[in-house]
């Protein structure tokens, strides 16, 4: 009596298969969450909340102000601790702060200090016709990332 071999399948064709699974659950993804240009405006929004967080936590930790500063024609921000980094180029920015607390004129600043308060703020993000706010508030110092619904800055 002759055995058959083992019916089963093939690596080549588990790894096709696993293969459009992830294709299917990008494309879906991306249509769900308004695509790549969404991806990326969200992303920047949460980068931008995430400094300004780190930013708060130095002035409370060392006990003295720190700023974060955002230039809208470079797209580029800094942070305390030599941090810094860049946005991408195709975000319309738009930053409203104390003008006391500006480096330099075109050149958003938001000033924490060591209570935890700080100058309050808004960072406007936007690509096409969705956009995200940054807004921080003065009396806390809280951080908050939304999005917009409405016309971009």
């Amino acid at each position: 009596m002759r055995q058959r071999g083992a019916r089963g399948f093939t690596l080549l064709e588990l790894v096709l298969v696993l293969a459009l699974v992830a294709l299917a659950s990008l494309l879906a993804a991306a249509a769900l969450t308004g695509g790549f240009d969404g991806m990326r405006l969200r992303s920047a929004a949460k980068e931008v909340a995430a400094q300004l967080r780190f930013t708060r936590a130095q002035a409370i930790a060392t006990g003295e102000p720190q700023r974060f500063t955002l230039d809208p024609r470079a797209h580029r921000w800094t942070a305390p601790r030599d941090r810094s980094g860049e946005l991408p180029s195709q975000l319309a920015l738009a930053v409203v702060g104390a003008r006391e607390v500006q480096p330099e004129a075109d050149v958003g600043a938001i000033l924490f200090f060591a209570d935890g308060a700080s100058t309050g703020g808004r960072v406007e993000l936007a690509l096409g016709d969705a956009a995200w706010r940054v807004e921080v508030a003065w009396l806390t110092g809280q951080v908050r990332a939304t999005p917009v619904a409405g016309d971009p800055p």
